[in-house]
């Protein structure tokens, strides 16, 4: 018994320097871009007396990217599962997009202010040397975005291929810069055009559904 108590308080240990690792990592990424941040920063700023703690817990700076976007992708992945259940056959062009947007706000709002997670994921996603890393650590705990892809295909069966990818990408540029801008606005304690994470998603849903439900000009 003696044995089981002390292992299990080593493994509280381990998860919870890994935890503060995680934050840590997060928020110094977010406010100065991960090439910039060195592993023993994120290491002394958790107040960890050894600078390797970094690869000790994850490997490499890449490997700790992919973990804190699993941790958030994670528990958004709850939100959009039961969202995407709830619209089922749904031809509704609002439910699918509101399927991708509010799960994204409502995390945002449990996390409080300040919070890092839209800035952070912003510097990741947009950098071509953790693009990739960003996208399989998403898809890897997110397997409802396949649904919510399929109901917003079904909603636009006529929209051209290309142009459904572009106004895809459109829409994930857009989800991530508003949030991003709101964020930093709340951290800074400016006055934001909408009150609460509910109501920017609503804006947000609006304009995405617009977006996806604009005319296309054919190329002459």
């Amino acid at each position: 018994m003696v044995m089981v108590a002390g292992r299990t308080r080593r493994n509280e240990q381990v998860s919870s320097t890994r935890e503060a690792l995680l934050s840590v990592a997060e928020r110094l990424f977010a406010e100065r871009g991960v090439h910039a941040v060195a592993n023993r920063q994120i290491s002394e700023a958790a107040g960890q007396g050894n600078n390797a703690a970094i690869a000790y817990h994850f490997g490499t700076k890449a490997d700790v990217v992919g973990a804190i976007v699993r941790k958030h992708a994670g528990r958004m992945e709850q939100d959009r599962a039961r969202m995407v259940a709830a619209a089922g056959d749904s031809t509704e062009l609002q439910d699918w997009v509101a399927c991708a947007v509010r799960p994204v706000t409502g995390h945002l709002e449990s996390l409080g202010v300040p919070s890092w997670y839209a800035r952070f994921f912003a510097q990741v996603a947009t950098d071509p040397a953790l693009d990739m890393v960003t996208a399989e650590a998403f898809y890897s705990v997110s397997p409802s975005l396949g649904r919510l892809r399929d109901g917003l295909e079904r909603c636009m069966p006529d929209l051209p291929p290309e142009v459904r990818v572009e106004r895809g990408a459109m829409t994930r540029h857009l989800i991530t810069q508003m949030c991003v801008e709101r964020e930093r606005a709340l951290s800074e304690n400016v006055v934001t055009p909408r009150a609460t994470w509910h109501e920017a998603a609503t804006g947000l849903v609006d304009a995405i559904v617009a977006l996806w439900g604009a005319p296309v000009t054919p190329e002459v």
